[in-house]
């Protein structure tokens, strides 16, 4: 239960609201429990003499009672459970702000289906503890706590023979709660594989489709239900076993009571009145009896859940602006990369870069072409800090780029990565999404530099136009168009193109970068690319082989070294040609 820990910060900030629904429940408690004690006094009045106005008095008393406790009933639901609800909106405000800081390596490694589970099924587990179970806990505890005294004036024996099952009660509760965390916490984690099969099916059903797996993933799918079904199978087993065994013992207390309370009633030891009040606090204490059994399933199943949302929300940012200089907010461009040898998995892989040394003046225009695996992408992933570079390796205008704020950092970058992604909403706020406040006039200055203004136009609601999910309704070429349109409009400082251009034609692809060129021409640019017309005019080109620098110059300069770079030309024209024939 240690995990619920967590959750004292939420508690404390809604400490009023808590103390009002404590005392709400306090005084509901009250008045319940005036009620068998105002029927024990009606009962011994009917074997005195009586009037019908004094039965009006107790029937009327017992109606004021029943009305001012459920006055504070709703009061205590009202209060407690909505708390609960503020406190499950700041928690998942919180939860998802933890996601939002944590860096790429880290989603690279958790499904996104698992975090979705955390962020829903186990969220409301936790608002449970918070809501129900805390306000019937407490709800138990004091009505216990004042039917005890009740009781005890009543008579002293009769209530400690009444509380005999009370440690059995107790012995068991613990027992059952212990193997309701270990199945819930199974039935949690199982719920995370479904969403992640879920979200990746979904995701992909076109590549299902292609492939016509429907039927396989149908099965698979399948088969994780009947493992989940089988999960809460087990608990509902351990559950069932509870309530009938709390409610044998409970009845037993019963017997007892009405074996030697009948006794001490014959022998005018108590009043029959008393023994009604006892018998019906009695009855009163078993609902919450039996309910402990509920409140345990309850705090134990929000336990297990906290404990899977503290796995995210205690796990520190790996990428934050611990060595920041906050006087630097500014950049001018210059880039610089010294001796870097980096690998993922901090340092347990293979290195992806070694020893690589290059440096990109400022304003100039650089590219970096190679073989698959070459390490091209993961240097554009290093400079604003996506993955972060050993110290002292990543330079930018000749500082560490871990001496930039992060806000600063990628503010002033601009990148189009390889696989585009755009959002459920209109290709306006999709292209405006890295600014605040874009004029139309930079809209329509940035799309007319992608080549994508006349595709825009051709839409019924032109920039208005809703996008699917990931902007299925683009082809490749135009999402794109529409994420370089997405890096120009921030007139980043360094703007970096990731194979931008690989799902665009060659004729589409002249047109982008002839307007490209003014856009490049005043900020420090690199593009990455397969294709060497994308490339030639750049200021220096820098060729890599298995993550180390190979060649570097600009194209013509290449070409007379005669090298890998040389070799990549003349293959690709070949091509060409062969493709015009």
């Amino acid at each position: 239960m240690k995990s619920l820990l967590q959750l004292k910060p939420y508690i404390r900030k809604y400490r009023v609201g808590i103390t009002f629904g404590g005392i709400f429940i306090l005084c509901a408690n009250i008045f319940t429990t005036l009620g068998p004690k105002v029927m024990g006094y009606a009962i011994d009045m009917l074997s005195r003499e009586f009037t019908r106005s004094d039965l009006m008095k107790y029937a009327g008393l017992l109606v004021g009672i029943t009305v001012i406790q459920g006055i504070f009933r709703f009061s205590m639901r009202y209060t407690i459970i909505g708390i609960s609800r503020k406190v499950e909106y700041d928690l998942r405000n919180d939860f998802f702000r933890s996601l939002q800081f944590q860096p790429q390596m880290y989603f690279d490694k958790t499904k996104t289906g698992d975090l979705m589970s955390r962020a829903t099924n186990d969220l409301n587990a936790v608002r449970m503890v918070l809501g129900p179970g805390i306000m019937y806990l407490f709800n138990t505890i004091i009505l216990f706590t004042i039917a005890l005294i009740y009781m005890l004036k009543i008579n002293v024996m009769l209530t400690v023979i009444a509380l005999i099952p009370f440690p059995v009660l107790a012995f068991l509760i613990n027992r059952f709660g212990v193997r309701i965390h270990k199945w819930f916490e199974k039935i949690q984690a199982q719920m995370s594989n479904i969403n992640a099969r879920s979200q990746e099916n979904l995701s992909g059903i076109r590549i299902v489709k292609a492939y016509t797996r429907e039927k396989s993933e149908i099965d698979a799918f399948e088969k994780l239900n009947r493992k989940y079904i089988s999960l809460n199978q087990n608990l509902i087993k351990v559950w069932s076993l509870f309530f009938p065994t709390t409610q044998l013992i409970s009845g037993f207390g019963f017997a007892l009571v009405l074996w030697f309370g009948g006794k001490n009633v014959i022998s005018g030891a108590i009043t029959l009145g008393d023994f009604v009040a006892f018998n019906v606090l009695l009855l009163m204490l078993l609902w919450p009896i039996i309910s402990v059994g509920w409140v345990v399933n309850i705090f134990q199943r929000g336990a297990a859940s906290m404990n899977r949302i503290n796995t995210v929300m205690n796990t520190p940012p790996a990428i934050t602006d611990e060595l920041a200089d906050e006087s630097f907010s500014e950049l001018e461009g210059e880039i610089e990369i010294r001796n870097l040898t980096f690998s993922y998995e901090n340092g347990e892989s293979e290195p992806v870069l070694k020893n690589l040394s290059l440096k990109i003046p400022k304003g100039a225009t650089a590219a970096i072409i190679g073989g698959t695996g070459s390490g091209k992408s993961t240097i554009i992933n290093l400079i604003p800090r996506i993955y972060d570079p050993p110290e002292n390796t990543v330079l930018i205008d000749g500082k560490d780029v871990r001496k930039f704020p992060l806000e600063v950092l990628r503010k002033n970058i601009g990148v189009v990565p390889q696989e585009t992604f755009l959002f459920s909403d209109t290709i306006r706020e999709n292209i405006n999404y890295g600014v605040d406040n874009g004029s139309d006039d930079r809209l329509i200055d940035s799309v007319t530099v992608s080549q994508l203004r006349d595709n825009i136009e051709s839409f019924p609601d032109k920039f208005d136009t809703m996008l699917g999910e990931r902007g299925i309704n683009l082809s490749g070429g135009q999402k794109q168009r529409a994420a370089i349109s997405r890096a120009v409009i921030r007139d980043p400082r360094i703007l970096i193109l990731d194979d931008a251009l690989s799902s665009v034609d060659t004729k589409t692809e002249e047109d982008i970068l002839s307007q490209l060129k003014d856009v490049l021409k005043p900020r420090t640019s690199i593009i990455i690319s397969h294709r060497i017309s994308t490339i030639k005019d750049a200021d220096v080109i820098f060729v890599l082989e298995d993550g180390e620098l190979v060649e570097d110059g600009d194209h013509e300069s290449l070409l007379e070294l005669d090298g890998i770079y040389a070799g990549l030309h003349r293959k690709q024209q070949l091509t060409e040609e062969l493709d015009l024939e």
